[in-house]
This record gives C-alpha cells, sequence and structure tokens, in this order.
C-alpha cells in the first residue's frame, strides 16, 4: 500500500465530509463543524496551514550528517520518531462513517504501534467513543494514551480511573475542546479549568499528565505550576475558536518559557515530514498528527495508519539529512527561516 493510494480510498469514501485536496489548506471544509473543517470561516484551520508552509528550509549540504538519529524518547516511552496519533473521535458525525468508531481507534492504537510510535484516543459525547479507544489500548497491552475532554472534574477523574485499569501509558485533558460544538449536541457540560482543577488532575493519578490546548505562554507556566508532564501547544486543528492565532506561531515563546521544566508538544497542520521537522525547530520535542491517521484508516485501516506515519517518517529522516540535523533531540532553528 501507498500513500497515494489509500488517499484515493479514502477520498471515495470521505464524499461530502473531506476531498483530501491537493492543498489541504482549510478552504473547501471552510465551516464544516461538525465535519473535517475548521469553524466558522475556517481561519484558524487555515493559518495552521498557512504558517508552516511560510516556514522555508535551509538547504545545507557540506556536513557529515549521513544516518540522523530520528529515535527519541516521550513521556518515558522509545518511539522510532517524535510523533503521537492525535485523539480524534466522531467518525459519524466529522468523518462521514467509512470505518466505524471502534475500528477507527484499533487501527491508530495498533497502526502507531507498528510504526514504533503511540496512538493516542478521544473522549466526546458518545460514552461509548472513549470505552471503545481503552478497549483497543487494554487489548495492545497498554499501548496508548487517553485524553479526556473538559467535563467536570469529577467526571474526568472517573475516565482516568478507566485509561489507569487499560494501562494507559499516559493521561490528559483536551483543554482546547472547552467551548466544542459536538459536546454541546450531546447536552454534555464542557469548560475550562483553574490551576487549581489541573492541580487536582494531576494528582489524581501516577501517570503522565498531558494539557492540550495551550496557547500562551501565561497558561504555559500556570501548568508547568500546576505539575503536568506535558503541554499540546494546539488550536485544536482550528475547530473550536475562529480566528486564533496558529501554533506555530506561539510555540518559540511558548518553549522559551516552560521548554526546560515541562515536555513541549505541538500539532496543527502537519501533513509531511517536513512539518514535523518545522515543528522540531521550533522548539516542540514531539508532535501529534491528526487528520492525515483518519485518512490512513479509512482509506487502508490499520495498515494505511501505519503507511502515512512510515512515510512521514521516512521524509523526516530525509530533511534532516539536508539540514544537517544529527538528532531529533536537538533541532537547532538556524534550519528554518520565517
Amino acid at each position: 500500500m501507498d500513500i497515494n493510494s489509500l488517499k484515493e480510498s479514502a477520498r471515495n469514501k470521505m464524499k461530502g465530509f473531506c476531498s483530501l485536496c491537493k492543498e489541504c489548506d482549510g478552504n473547501w471544509c471552510a465551516g464544516k463543524v461538525p465535519g473535517m473543517g475548521g469553524t466558522g470561516s475556517g481561519s484558524s484551520f487555515k493559518i495552521n496551514y498557512e504558517s508552516l508552509k511560510n516556514i522555508k528550509f535551509v538547504l545545507k549540504t557540506v556536513h557529515d550528517v549521513k544516518n540522523p538519529m530520528i529515535e527519541t524518547v516521550l513521556l518515558g516511552n522509545k518511539v522510532s520518531f517524535p510523533v503521537f496519533g492525535a485523539p480524534i473521535t466522531g467518525t459519524k458525525f466529522n468523518m462521514g462513517g467509512g470505518v466505524t468508531e471502534e475500528e477507527y481507534c484499533n487501527d491508530v492504537i495498533k497502526g502507531c504501534k507498528k510504526a514504533g510510535t503511540v496512538g493516542m484516543i478521544g473522549d466526546t459525547g458518545d460514552p461509548t467513543c472513549f470505552e471503545f479507544g481503552l478497549k483497543a489500548i487494554k487489548e495492545n497491552g497498554g499501548h496508548g494514551i487517553a485524553i479526556i475532554k473538559p467535563r467536570e472534574n469529577d467526571e474526568i477523574i472517573k475516565r482516568i480511573k478507566m485509561a489507569e485499569e487499560a494501562r494507559a501509558l499516559a493521561v490528559g485533558v483536551d483543554l482546547d475542546g472547552a467551548g466544542l460544538v459536538t459536546m454541546k449536541l450531546f447536552g454534555q457540560p464542557v469548560g475550562p479549568k483553574t490551576s487549581e482543577d489541573l492541580k487536582i488532575l494531576v494528582k489524581s493519578t501516577k501517570l503522565p499528565f498531558i494539557a492540550k490546548g495551550i496557547m500562551s505562554v501565561e497558561e504555559a507556566e500556570k501548568c508547568a505550576e500546576a505539575g503536568v508532564a506535558a503541554i499540546v501547544v494546539s488550536n485544536h486543528g482550528g475547530r473550536v475558536l475562529d480566528y486564533c492565532e496558529a501554533s506555530a506561531d506561539v510555540l518559540e515563546e511558548i518553549v522559551k518559557a516552560v521548554g526546560d521544566k515541562i515536555t513541549v508538544l505541538a500539532d496543527g497542520g502537519v501533513r509531511s515530514g517536513g512539518d514535523i521537522l518545522k515543528y522540531l525547530a521550533l522548539g516542540a520535542k514531539g508532535v501529534l498528527i491528526g487528520r492525515p491517521l483518519i485518512w490512513g484508516s479509512i482509506g487502508g485501516r490499520e495498515e494505511g495508519v501505519e503507511t502515512i506515519l512510515n512515510t512521514y517518517k521516512n521524509q523526516l529522516y530525509q530533511n534532516m539529512i539536508l539540514t544537517g540535523c544529527k538528532d531529533v533531540k536537538n533541532v537547532s532553528n538556524k534550519i528554518i527561516k520565517k
């Protein structure tokens, strides 16, 4: 299976939801939430794409980097390259139903594991979605991370305990889902968290705790003070707040403020190994990939997810050679220009 054939398969199954455009710039799907697009005008989705596109590489070919190191350790787990599968749910109302929720969870957790990395499962108003995700994690020996919507703390802690029983590697909260339309449609209360709320959640588990959806230095510092293990610099793929900044535009200042205290991950608009390298050059220790894994699952199931990841892994390796990067753990910002 190759990436072009699985994309064509996914395109045929996602009509009306995603056209797998030649340039995944958020124009065709603007406003399609629920669906695959960005909220409102789609500007927050589009700016993730534009900001990464406008970062250019400095080509370097006079050096000794012939076999760059792309393996690393994230949250105590050795991974074949610095990527996690992002937490995504809603195969029927977001993706067109080309696969079931259970199939999607299995595809991502197994596909990520085969590619040498870790997949995340998500949470939504339909409780079976989270349950299918936990089932997939448990069946794969706990090889997965559970991310929970920002419900009331007692509801989050209940789900953290479920993740612990499934032997998940880490847990976290999708803070950027605080105003998500799909949760409102299900009548599920979600909202922002205070610093004290985060401290309570961190103390409720011995697992590494991730705060996803951090877009400012101020809130990154609050997360560090609360004791989180990692944050994800993310605007939720541009799907919650219109006219929001891009992850790539705020990442460097956040890393400068808290990068020596906690693990800083990032997501938004990743469509190639080059995009992964750009985020690493901006200071992220790892990157979350979302939409392409949807294409992988719907277009080629478990093998499709693995194919997407291995394709990006190979692209990252090649791009590191052509920019003189020896190790993903130490990528210089001198290889890029904005």
